[in-house]
């Protein structure tokens, strides 16, 4: 399997970072229809009716009467600036061209009489969203063009496939497999997507989107929120809450443990099951026994509502998966000498 390069997992690591500090939508939640075309759920303008420029955009300038004066191909820089002429070092990070227009026609103002600038894009360069996961070409891709998630995964050349019983099935766990924006899950359910044509689960992508297809052949269950380790746990016979917890070297000090939540099944219908640790350490209540791709999430903080925890358990399960996930499959920047 080809692995992705460093400066591909450093923006991976930039937008998975960012779902574990914000709460995520509940899955299947239907607070906004995905039909194409529609803007994102948390009613952010879509790049579609606002495009602004950013780091990697190529545009070029014209200055109206002044034919020797055009200069083509400029790129905005990293810092999201740009130079023309005597304007230079304009910051042009998220304006529209319009705005930016302006701005660097006030910078040509004290060296042309009433300069009017053009300006034109070439290049889109700084759109981009993340997929990850089962499908054969994983990475960081530019949105040269407005796509749907359809898109986004037939363009990554599909979910992979393998042999099982000398019969071709796919790898991907549709029912786990999520999307993010800005740090939230958007209720999709992929399996309605793909596997019945559900078209009002083919939204359209977003800059900063991450994408993950998720494994059907992984035999391992996530442990966590306030215990000493989070992360990915492998299945073994006697798994259970508090084996897992305890593998994961425990509760931290601010871990609430009147209440374990266990998320289990898909991301779009998930069964939620509460557990008291504390009793099971009593002998009020026999242990929970875990199965293969749970989730067991343990708050910092005592709370009445599983569905309320669901959306951090989910957030911080995108980040743990994509940390995984990204360790497995990405080169170390520095290897031993």
């Amino acid at each position: 399997m080809p692995k992705l390069t460093v400066a591909a997992a450093i923006v991976l690591l930039s937008v998975s970072s960012a779902s574990a500090g914000e709460s995520a939508a509940t899955p299947g939640e239907t607070t906004s229809q995905h039909t194409p075309g529609n803007r994102p759920p948390n009613n952010a303008r879509s790049w579609r009716d606002r495009y602004e420029l950013g780091p990697g955009d190529v545009i070029n300038f014209s200055l109206f009467g002044r034919p020797e004066l055009d200069r083509p191909g400029f790129r905005v820089a990293p810092d999201g600036t740009i130079s023309y002429l005597q304007a230079q070092n304009i910051n042009v990070n998220g304006l529209t061209l319009d705005e930016a227009r302006i701005q660097i026609e006030n910078g040509l103002r004290g060296h042309f009489k009433s300069p009017r600038v053009i300006i034109t894009p070439q290049e889109v360069g700084s759109k981009r969203f993340t997929i990850l996961g089962k499908v054969v070409r994983k990475g960081v891709v530019t949105l040269e063009r407005p796509i749907t998630l359809v898109e986004a995964v037939a363009n990554a050349g599909g979910i992979e496939t393998g042999l099982f019983e000398r019969k071709t099935v796919e790898l991907a766990d549709l029912d786990r497999s999520f999307i993010t924006r800005r740090g939230k899950h958007l209720p999709v359910d992929f399996r309605k997507l793909f596997h019945e044509g559900d078209m009002s689960q083919n939204l359209e992508v977003e800059p900063n989107d991450f994408i993950f297809i998720a494994s059907t052949i992984s035999n391992d269950y996530y442990v966590l929120g306030a215990v000493a380790t989070q992360g990915v746990q492998g299945m073994t016979n006697d798994a259970s809450v508090v084996a897992a917890i305890s593998r994961r070297g425990g509760f931290t000090d601010r871990a609430y443990t009147d209440k374990v939540l266990v998320i289990r099944g898909s991301f779009s219908n998930p069964e939620t099951h509460v557990v008291s640790v504390k009793d099971i350490l009593a002998a009020k209540a026999t242990d929970f026994k875990i199965q293969p791709k749970d989730i067991i999430y343990v708050a910092d903080h005592p709370w009445a509502d599983a569905k309320d925890i669901a959306k951090l358990a989910l957030a911080a399960f995108a980040t743990s998966a994509t940390s995984t996930w990204v360790n497995l499959n990405v080169d170390p920047i520095l290897t031993n000498p």
